[in-house]
């Protein structure tokens, strides 16, 4: 077995993309969409990739031809935590880093290290940036499943509610950039703002 056949990735596509003006997992990127350069990138440590995405029957569901699994929510829009959980049902392996698809300098060495780290007790290793835990560039164990479907039976639809139930190690700043110095795996687009930094960025 390689260490690319040792744990799975997972893509939450299914939210709305209200502050980029268009879906975020379909914006042009250096000749080819932000979604296709996420699953090139994870497969790089990963031959196991799942891309969670709105059911096909809305606007969001429609997504280029990639090379992973694609599942599809039941309801659009329903957060990422339903996301998450179908992820877990889906994946090869008992490990899988999540992220959320509005990563364009994502690094897959650092997902797949997050993978490697998470041992026994910890149901989840989850990184701190900007004393915020990143849920969606974290790894989970495929058990965690359990736990998101009680909490979500209960009511609790919020990622970060959810979290808390898990036995998570937490990994710092000063860890992170012993693989990437700069944290760039960690920048998200939100803004059309933040778009054109991530265009700069990758014609540098």
């Amino acid at each position: 077995m390689t260490e690319r056949d040792k744990h799975s990735a997972i893509v939450l596509v299914g939210g709305r993309s209200t502050r980029t003006g268009q879906h975020k997992a379909m914006l042009p990127l250096g000749g080819t969409t932000l979604i296709e350069r996420l699953v090139t990138e994870l497969h790089r440590a990963f031959t196991d990739v799942v891309v969670v995405a709105a059911p096909a029957s809305v606007a969001e569901g429609a997504l280029p031809a990639l090379d992973a699994t694609v599942i599809r929510d039941e309801v659009a829009f329903a957060g990422p935590a339903p996301a998450l959980l179908r992820g877990l049902r889906s994946i090869r392996h008992e490990i899988a880093f999540a992220c959320s698809c509005d990563l364009p300098t994502l690094n897959a060495d650092l997902a797949a290290w997050l993978c490697s780290i998470l041992q026994e007790p910890h149901d989840a290793v989850i990184p701190v940036v900007d004393n915020r835990r990143q849920v969606l560039h974290a790894a989970y164990r495929a058990r965690c499943a359990g736990a998101f479907e009680q909490a979500l039976i209960r009511g609790q639809r919020s990622l970060r509610a959810i979290v808390p139930l898990l036995e998570v190690r937490s990994v710092e700043e000063q860890e992170l950039r012993s693989i990437d110095p700069e944290l760039r795996s960690f920048f998200n687009l939100n803004t059309s703002e933040d778009y054109a930094t991530a265009l700069s960025r990758l014609s540098s």
